[in-house]
Formats: structure tokens, C-alpha cells, sequence
């Protein structure tokens, strides 16, 4: 019965993984894998646990239990199993990017990224609650940094949108946007980190966001360039 139900799980993962994989969302399916990896060690765990082999059952079970997110050692131990997946490091943090018309929040346990209209005739309104023709009828009326922040955004909710637009709707793709010296106060902000971080903390910050949106992961080469003139911005501050 057991090898049946474990069997029944494993089909169910595999389902979802494959539907996962069909969004083309790389994010989600780093996800994904980090969830199967776990579930599946757990079962393993129960399956030899229940036939008398406990000494390997354990170090299985904590395995699994590593990559769902769960350490017996609390804050040690198998940190770095979550580590290798960008994960427990940066539990409960954020990264923020403001534009002219754009408040951008990427977060860093499940890199979702969340867009808040400060200005204009949507000002309040989130990004989520207009679908892809709307969201590309304001790009005519943003300026390029905050375009670019919308494009971000477009390539996390609608991975083909540049295949499907007509033309040149998209505008923005071929500019650089042009943007003020950062203040150290906005690099905090973009790595997520609290003002007086260490050397250490901001490069750890930078690793683990560049896995995130780093354009050979299907990353936004926009974020991507902000996230490193953050650390830079700092690093120049630590050494002065």
C-alpha cells in the first residue's frame, strides 16, 4: 500500500512540474524542483523507516526536510541545502525600485515581483489588477525608467508578451534608461537590506538576487544592472 500511495504523490508532482514547465517560468521552476526534491526524500525516509532501516531513513528524512525548508539545527545544520535554491538566507526580505511611476517589489523567497502605480490616472492602483493590453497602453505614458520597470514586470507575468505585441509597441526594449546617481539609502532598498549592512551581507544580498533575475536565467537585464550598481553603490561606500 505504501509504495502505491508513494507512487500516486510522485505521478501528482510530476503533473505539476510539467505544467510548471509549460509557463516557462524559471523562478517557478527552481521552485518547483526544490519542492519535489523534498517531498520525495521525505517518502523515501518513511518508506525505509517502516522497513527497520532507521540510520538511513534519518539522514534522508532531515535531507528532505533541508529542502522544504525545515532544519532540526534551527539556523545552522542544512541552511545551505535552502542556500543552493536562493532560499533561507533571505527569508522574509524584499528588494524595492521606484520610479517616476512605478514602486517595484521583488520578493526574495519566492521571486514574485509586485508593481504599485504611484502616479498618473491609475495612481493606487497594483499592477496585477490590469491584464496585458492594458499594462502595455501605459508605455506610451511612462517615462524610460519606469518602462523598463514595466517590462520587468511583463516578462515575470507574461513570458511571451514581446513575441505577441505588434511592432514596436513595447518601445522601450532598445533604450537604456537613464536614472539619477543612486543614494545609498535606494541601494539598501534594491538589495533588501537594512542601512549599515556589512561587506559580507551585501555581497551575500547581491548572489542571491542575481540568481533571481540574471538575464541567462530569464532574469531582467534591467533589475539585473540596478541590483549590481546597488552593491556597488555601497562597496564604494564601505571603502570610502
Amino acid at each position: 500500500m505504501l509504495p502505491l500511495i508513494a507512487g500516486a504523490v510522485a505521478v501528482i508532482l510530476l503533473y505539476s512540474l510539467l505544467q510548471m514547465f509549460r509557463a516557462a517560468n524559471p523562478v517557478a521552476l527552481a521552485r518547483a524542483l526544490k519542492i519535489l526534491g523534498g517531498v520525495v526524500a521525505l517518502v523515501v525516509a518513511v518508506f525505509i523507516g517502516l522497513r527497520g532501516e532507521p540510520a538511513v531513513a534519518i539522514p534522508i528524512g532531515i535531507f528532505g526536510a533541508g529542502l522544504l525548508g525545515w532544519s532540526p539545527f534551527g539556523g545552522t545544520g542544512f541552511n545551505f541545502i535552502s542556500g543552493m535554491f536562493g532560499g533561507r538566507g533571505s527569508a522574509g526580505r524584499a528588494s524595492r525600485v521606484r520610479s517616476q511611476f512605478l514602486d517595484m517589489q521583488l520578493d526574495h523567497d519566492s521571486g514574485k515581483l509586485q508593481g504599485q502605480i504611484v502616479a498618473g490616472p491609475h495612481a493606487g492602483h497594483s499592477l496585477d489588477e490590469f491584464d496585458l493590453p492594458q499594462l502595455t497602453a501605459m508605455i506610451s505614458g511612462f517615462d524610460v525608467e519606469s518602462v523598463s520597470l514595466l517590462e520587468s514586470y511583463l516578462d515575470r507575468r507574461f513570458p511571451a508578451w514581446r513575441q505577441d505585441a505588434q511592432g514596436d509597441t513595447a518601445g522601450g526594449q532598445g533604450r537604456s534608461a537613464a536614472h539619477s546617481k543612486m543614494t545609498d539609502e535606494e541601494a539598501y532598498q534594491i538589495l533588501g537590506l537594512q542601512p549599515g549592512a556589512g561587506r559580507d551581507q551585501i555581497s551575500r544580498a547581491h548572489r542571491g538576487l542575481m540568481k533571481k533575475l540574471h538575464p541567462d536565467q530569464g532574469g531582467s537585464t534591467y533589475l539585473a544592472a540596478r541590483v549590481n550598481e546597488a552593491k556597488d553603490t555601497l562597496l564604494r561606500t564601505h571603502r570610502n
